[in-house]
């Protein structure tokens, strides 16, 4: 008899600006504050799972030392629960959900958690993140030689990206304003407001205060503003801080089953993996893997782009929900309908298990049934999930 993996539940924290209202909270206690809100919303007997699985794509710092474990601990869970922290880029925390539900379909767990946690704040970001500031010193001389010494940062990637699709600025920009203009939206209508982990945060002046809402949402988006800011990785490129995913902070927790040992706790599932993928590709454009792992997915799942309802395509930057729209044909008013992290922010390990528990709400909210999510990760990778609702 096969085994399905569902998910039980999904929360995460409102995501702060980098430097933001969550710049005092170190991402293991704010990790172990998300995964003890679920575990408690759950009231899933603790002592029944068998992992925790954690996305952080920059394990340095105060994110070394395998923060899973430390969060496991912090969270006042078992201390005979184990914890494992996991690197893929910005894919982490959806890769984390994936190895969750790997294992439960396996048979070797029944319950487990995906999560993913990332403090942008308070680790030190390295080169990537300063245009011109060079190259990072993890490739090695032979991935380097093979690629004659040519393996960029993302931003001289997606302006490549940008190029070979043919956008213009003018679409980047509206892209981005779009985003944050339904972001706004849906924050506004309520629509995050289940998922939230209730926490408290600092606001500029130092004060202690509640929050209960993403602190990067423009809800007056100015375009002629957006069309107004400077090219950050050449002079004449397309891509601006405007149209680029924001630096921020962030946790996100799944709780993921085996579906009868799920509902013989007690647990209703609220949505069953259907299909996992992972994908590469070109590792100087970087970016394109989104359309391999989003393909492969659907004939797992032996679907067709027409049978899902909703899809997030994660915003690191604007070319790429544009270009997977344009590669797959799929309709403008389905793709990322609450805004992405070019308006909420992209704390690196944690959106994708943000993304999936807006996928998991989205679909409730409107009775639909099938979506996907594809996050492109740095070194020319990406993962797709699809899911479906359960009633």
């Amino acid at each position: 008899m096969s085994r399905e993996a569902v998910i039980v539940d999904a929360v995460r924290t409102p995501v702060g600006k980098r430097g933001g209202q969550l710049r005092d909270w170190h991402p293991v206690d704010l990790l172990a504050h998300t995964i003890a809100y679920l575990v408690d919303r759950t009231g899933i007997d603790a002592a029944r799972l068998a992992d925790v699985i954690v996305g952080c794509a920059l394990q340095r710092g105060e994110q070394s030392g395998n923060v899973a474990r430390n969060a496991v601990l912090g969270a006042g869970l078992p201390v005979s629960l184990p914890g494992t922290t996991l690197d893929r880029q910005c894919g982490s925390g959806q890769q984390a959900v994936h190895f969750a539900a790997q294992a439960i379909k396996s048979g070797e767990y029944d319950f487990a958690i995906g999560a993913g946690v990332e403090s942008m704040t308070r680790v030190d970001l390295g080169p990537l993140f300063v245009p011109g500031g060079g190259r990072g010193d993890w490739y090695g001389t032979r991935a380097l030689a093979r690629f004659d010494g040519d393996l960029p940062a993302q931003g001289p990637s997606v302006e490549l990206v940008a190029k070979k699709w043919g956008f213009t600025r003018q679409q980047l920009d509206a892209y981005s304003v779009q985003s944050h203009r339904r972001a706004a939206a849906a924050s506004d209508a309520g629509h995050f407001a289940s998922a939230l982990v209730p926490l408290d945060g600092t606001d500029k002046n130092g004060n202690t205060v509640a929050l209960s809402r993403d602190e990067g949402i423009r809800f007056d988006i100015d375009p002629e503003r957006v069309a107004g800011l400077q090219p950050v990785f050449s002079p004449d490129g397309l891509i601006t801080a405007g149209n680029a995913s924001q630096m921020s902070d962030g946790a996100a927790a799944l709780l993921l089953a085996e579906r009868g040992a799920a509902e013989a706790a007690g647990l209703r599932p609220r949505a069953r993996i259907v299909s996992m993928a992972v994908a590469a590709d070109d590792p100087v454009l970087q970016f394109t893997a989104i359309l391999p792992a989003s393909q492969r997915a659907l004939e797992q799942a032996g679907l067709t782009i027409g049978d899902i309802d909703l899809v997030e395509v994660n915003e690191a930057f604007s070319p790429v929900p544009l270009l997977w729209r344009e590669e797959f044909g799929y309709p403008e008013e389905q793709l990322n309908v609450n805004g992405g992290s070019i308006a909420i922010g992209h704390p690196l390990g944690s959106t994708g298990g943000r993304l999936m528990t807006q996928l998991v709400n989205e679909l409730e909210r409107r009775q639909a049934r099938y979506g996907l999510l594809t996050i492109c990760e740095g070194g020319g990778m990406a993962n797709a999930s699809i899911i479906e609702r359960l009633d």
